[in-house]
């Protein structure tokens, strides 16, 4: 267990070595929200790692999104984890209603957050093992959840 801690942040690099540790401390559930994620380097092969032994370690993963298209271009390992491990991932897209929403997080286990202020800037925070920084983050996926269709579903094709 990490001690609790807040860190601001402001470059992609920092963002990106703060989502790693997210993704390292994540034991059960990982939510994700970005309107595209285009700066999440959600596939590199080190993410792709990661994202692996987490889920199978029994973790569950759900991303919302306003647009599947930079994930499908340019994502190819994701695509990939997500038919691998179709029964632990979920992907769903907003309404056009939410496209206003700019903002962008990571929830890992209710206990830690990483959060950007608006999805156009890199300026935010990363809060571990503080369940009350993820309240709102948590009240936000969850409405945006229940807002939104399933999307990037695996499919088989060929047969």
């Amino acid at each position: 267990m990490q001690e609790p801690s807040s860190t601001r942040f402001d470059t992609r690099t920092e963002f990106a070595t703060h989502l790693q540790a997210c993704l390292q401390a994540a034991e059960h559930s990982l939510d994700l929200f970005d309107p595209d994620f285009a700066v999440f380097p959600l596939g590199s092969s080190d993410f792709d790692t990661l994202l692996r032994a987490f889920l199978a370690r029994g973790g569950v993963l759900r991303l919302a999104m306003h647009s599947p298209a930079h994930i499908e271009r340019h994502y190819p390992r994701l695509l990939r984890l997500l038919r691998d491990y179709s029964h632990l991932v979920e992907c769903r897209v907003t309404p056009k209603a939410l496209h206003n929403l700019t903002d962008s997080f990571c929830i890992a286990d209710d206990r830690h957050v990483l959060r950007r202020f608006h999805s156009d800037h890199m300026r935010g925070e990363m809060a571990f093992d503080t369940p009350a920084s993820v309240d709102i983050p948590r009240q936000r996926f969850d409405a945006i959840w229940a807002e939104s269709r399933p999307a990037l579903q695996p499919t088989i094709t060929g047969l």
